[in-house]
């Protein structure tokens, strides 16, 4: 999630095959403690901008969700939903935003279920970096959401974290949106509080995964 003037990394397909920019700005009380030597600020946030390398490494976090996903699929064919499961032991700091961002998911859709699991499907992680919050790979086929505690400040947390959770479920970024679109991500600004996905948020979700992606 990002303000047009503030880029953080995340791209994730629309469909299978489109890769698109996304990102995420979090926000709660960073703990103390919590330092680094490249810790993020606002003009490095605003300088960053994403690269085509950045966009192709989110599309395979998508990719790698996807492939678990297909699998799950392969293996119990009768399932009408997929369930999607998620690591947040690497990010105790946002473990109630994580839980209520996969709630209000949950929620929202049908096709698809978030749970939390050992492993899981992707995995959060937090700390600093001067790009603020992405998903990306580790290289070995598992995806992450890197959730940086600088944007933690200025924005709030549940619709960082929901919005970022968007991403995984394959939605892009809509910046130019309102704060009513949970894509519109840091785009109407840090007062805007919404953290549900809008009507056409939750009907694309449910259509990408539609009938436990038996059309794949």
């Amino acid at each position: 999630m990002r303000s047009p003037k503030t880029a953080l990394s995340a791209a994730l397909g629309l469909g299978l095959a489109a890769a698109l920019a996304a990102a995420a700005p979090v926000s709660a009380a960073s703990p103390s403690g919590h330092t680094s030597s490249h810790q993020s600020t606002r003009a490095s946030i605003a300088a960053y901008t994403g690269s085509a390398a950045e966009k192709a490494d989110t599309k395979a976090f998508f990719d790698a969700v996807m492939k678990s996903a297909m699998a799950k699929m392969k293996a119990h064919p009768g399932l009408k939903s997929v369930t999607v499961t998620y690591d947040a032991s690497a990010a105790p700091t946002f473990k109630s935003q994580i839980s209520e961002s996969a709630s209000i998911w949950n929620g929202a859709v049908q096709n698809v279920k978030l749970q939390e699991g050992s492993g899981g499907d992707f995995q959060y992680k937090e700390g600093n970096d001067p790009r603020g919050s992405y998903a990306s790979t580790d290289g070995h086929g598992k995806g992450f959401v890197f959730l940086d505690y600088q944007q933690n400040q200025e924005y709030n947390s549940t619709r960082v974290t929901a919005h970022e959770t968007g991403h995984v479920l394959g939605l892009p970024d809509h910046y130019e949106g309102p704060c009513s679109e949970l894509m519109s991500g840091g785009g109407p600004g840090t007062s805007c509080q919404n953290t549900q996905p809008d009507a056409n948020e939750r009907a694309q979700v449910d259509q990408l995964w539609a009938n436990g992606l038996k059309r794949h």
